[in-house]
């Protein structure tokens, strides 16, 4: 497919590099080689991703020109923002990134804004170190405005059978305007637990590329099989529905709009820990500090501002709950102490 105005050729399906975070070097280097030897074309990683990017540099550096790479940056400053783009290239052994995407910001960068940093980047494109400029956020309300503003190419953005039909007009949006629909969460940080559905429930827009995010080589299998012979929405809607109506109500998208909370408790995460904990490296998740936030759920004074304030209806402080039930006994097993 050509994602978008960019002109860029990619397979439907591609490679969510944020887990392979936690499996070594030579296991990710494998996995990724045999990716693209067996078809995918096109790898999404970030600068935010610990050692994801050295294990792309590592395996697939010889084949630079036969793939497409999209990176993010989470940087704050048009300084930063160059030294992530420089060592990004160092450590992809590469001299461009195809895409280079502002990681998750608070705000829309544009030209001339005093950050400054929508202009940082379009230097960097000028100097051919970036070829296309992309957005990613958890925000519906940035997503689009990023859309709408016609200064981006792509958008990344949560996606799969659980989201909303609010969503999917950012899907339409993306359509409309020729900017490439970039899906991540397509299983839901692993709450889904059926490829099958949202595969297929993805696959109807032919405007969206999904990164699936892999770490072992049975989860790369499952995704080529549903590329060679990929399922039909129709035959599965009933799945579909059931799983919708079973799991809608613990995906946390992180976008922030149960912020602040009165008792100071980290809602974006906490939320979501039992999904971070399941892809990401969890020994930092199991620092005092983080041990500490998480316990900061026990201060919810049951005020119903997150959940009042939640655009996708979620049970906010019940959510939070779970997670930290999760939490405990997962700290338990890996830490060795027992929390309260």
């Amino acid at each position: 497919m050509i994602l978008g105005r960019t002109g860029l050729s990619v397979t439907r399906s591609g490679f969510g590099a944020l887990p392979v975070q936690r499996i070594p070097l030579e296991d990710a280097a494998e996995l990724l080689r045999e990716a693209f030897e067996k078809g995918i074309n096109y790898f999404d990683t970030a600068r935010a991703y610990t050692d994801s990017e050295e294990k792309i540099g590592k395996a697939l550096s010889d084949v630079r020109d036969s793939i497409v790479i999209s990176t993010k940056s989470h940087a704050t400053t048009p300084q930063e923002l160059r030294e992530h783009v420089e060592t990004s290239l160092a450590t992809m052994k590469t001299d461009y990134v195809d895409i280079l995407q502002f990681h998750n910001p608070k705000k829309v960068f544009l030209p001339g804004g005093e950050d400054g940093m929508y202009d940082a980047l379009a230097e960097l494109k000028e100097e051919g170190k970036v070829r296309f400029i992309g957005y990613t956020n958890h925000s519906l309300d940035r997503a689009m405005e990023a859309v709408r503003s016609g200064y981006y190419d792509t958008v990344q953005f949560p996606l799969n059978h659980l989201s909303a039909q609010r969503d999917v007009e950012l899907v339409e949006e993306c359509s409309k305007r020729n900017v490439g629909f970039i899906a991540m969460k397509g299983m839901s940080g692993g709450l889904i637990t059926d490829a099958r559905l949202s595969f297929a429930f993805l696959r109807q827009f032919d405007n969206v590329v999904p990164i699936w995010g892999m770490q072992k080589k049975s989860e790369l299998e499952q995704f080529l099989e549903l590329e060679a012979a990929p399922p039909s929405l129709e035959e599965l809607q009933d799945l579909i529905d059931e799983d919708r109506k079973a799991l809608s109500g613990d995906f946390c998208r992180s976008c922030g709009y149960c912020l602040p909370c009165p008792a100071g408790i980290d809602i974006p995460q906490a939320a979501r820990m039992s999904l971070l904990l399941g892809r990401m490296p969890w020994q930092p998740f199991m620092s005092d500090e983080w041990r500490d936030k998480m316990e900061k759920i026990e201060d919810c004074i049951h005020c119903d501002h997150c959940k009042n304030h939640c655009p996708y209806g979620l049970d906010t402080p019940e959510l939070l709950r779970k997670n930290l039930v999760f939490y405990r006994e997962f700290y338990r097993e890996k830490a060795g102490k027992k929390l309260p």
